[in-house]
């Protein structure tokens, strides 16, 4: 792979990841300071093909009450512009690491343009040594699910789903069209020692997190819409997540194979869909994935399965009124190639499936929610690049609706 693209990657990635990625290096007493992050901007277009069908959940848009079909939209992609403070230092044979971030987006539709809030993603101390690992405390990226998000290609871009709201926080890239999201959850985790290309991480996370019920597309996901109804999610327990890795590294060939998991006792007092018994149950959810490169060619196959865990958003429609879990699905295979000219071109499909729950008639509750991406990510130099993506994007719902929408995207993404 061109060594500029594996920079910009790696730059998304360990943004994401939170940890010191060479930007801007202030030497400190005992500390080492690295202000790091990026800033990214797209100008987006998207077209809906079909006229307003709610389907509870389904991403893809729809045409409006007056048949209107087309929009555009300025702003910020999958990978949230970052703003990142990473302190690292060694002291008592001890590596101790603080970090602290937050993101702003590039869009606000309110009046004056600039009253929406930064995100703060990020705030955790970590400590630890090689010899016997390292273990963080604070808010991170989730474990179950991250090295879905963080081998997607659209990481660099737009993506699927939330493309069409102005003023969106980021987008959804590949987000419930082949996985669920990590999110960024309050957690204490322990990372083993790596172990000739072998490590693993598992820790208990902040047990109040995800929506218990998406009502709509993508302006409830946004929390746009008055009429989201959300229950009240209240659980007994940590949760539970963890994933093993291996790494490896041969001349021209590289690659990574993952394996994790979640687990999450949930307790529901205010019911999602109209009914008025709270009831109890445990999601649960596994998955599996794997990314290769060889020479210009990279390739990802990525698959998850869940109890109760929902669509899209972390226990998002994850049950019923009537105490059923729904089980869930979906994965997402992907190819790039570096050109002569040092872009990358890759093609993804994606798709996650939502089941009802035993003895749930049909309904406007999403079944499958699809998205095909093409991309070109170009350096310009070593640390900008410029991106463009094709994405479309099909919603069905369990009772036969469908909605299908079109975007395209232009924009570029720089690291510091």
């Amino acid at each position: 792979m061109n060594k500029n693209i594996k920079l910009a990657v790696a730059s998304a990635v360990l943004a994401l990841t939170s940890q010191a990625n060479a930007g801007i290096i202030i030497p400190a007493g005992d500390w080492t300071l690295d202000v790091n992050g990026n800033v990214n901007a797209f100008a987006t277009w998207h077209k809906a093909d079909h006229t307003a069908s709610t389907i509870r959940g389904g991403l893809a848009t729809a045409k409006d009450g007056t048949g209107e079909d087309q929009g555009q939209n300025i702003n910020t992609g999958l990978l949230p512009s970052w703003l990142g403070f990473t302190g690292t230092t060694r002291q008592n044979d001890t590596d101790v690491t603080f970090n602290i971030s937050m993101q702003p987006n590039v869009s606000d539709n309110r009046a004056t343009g600039d009253s929406g809030t930064p995100l703060f993603r990020t705030s955790y101390v970590s400590f630890g040594d090689k010899s016997w690992g390292t273990l963080k405390l604070g808010k991170d990226i989730g474990i179950f699910a991250s090295n879905a998000i963080l081998n997607d290609m659209t990481l660099l871009g737009v993506g699927g789903g939330l493309a069409s709201v102005s003023g969106a926080n980021t987008t959804l890239g590949g987000i419930g069209t082949g996985y669920i999201y990590a999110a960024w959850k309050g957690q204490v985790a322990y990372t083993t020692p790596n172990f000739n290309g072998f490590q693993a991480t598992v820790g208990i996370t902040n047990p109040n997190q995800g929506n218990s019920v998406v009502t709509g597309g993508l302006a409830t996901l946004e929390g746009v819409s008055s009429t989201a109804l959300y229950g009240t999610v209240n659980q007994d327990r940590f949760g539970l997540e963890g994933q093993a890795t291996y790494t490896f590294n041969a001349d021209n060939f590289s690659g990574k194979l993952w394996v994790g998991g979640v687990s999450n006792r949930v307790k529901v007092t205010t019911a999602a869909d109209g009914a008025g018994t709270a009831h109890e149950y445990t999601a649960q959810a596994a998955d599996i994935g794997v990314n290769l490169n060889a020479g210009n060619l990279g390739l990802t196959g990525y698959y998850y399965k869940g109890e109760g865990v929902g669509t899209t958003l972390f226990l998002g429609n994850g049950y019923n009124a009537s105490n059923g879990k729904r089980d869930s699905d979906g994965g997402y295979l992907q190819a790039t190639y570096v050109l002569p000219t040092k872009t990358k071109a890759g093609v993804a499909f994606g798709r996650s499936n939502l089941d009802m729950a035993s003895g749930e008639t049909a309904a406007n509750l999403v079944d499958t929610n699809e998205r095909v991406t093409v991309g070109l990510y170009h350096p310009l130099t070593k640390h900008l690049n410029l991106v463009a993506e094709w994405n479309d994007i099909e919603s069905k719902g369990h009772n036969g609706l469908k909605n299908q929408a079109t975007s395209g995207s232009l924009g570029a993404i720089l690291f510091f």
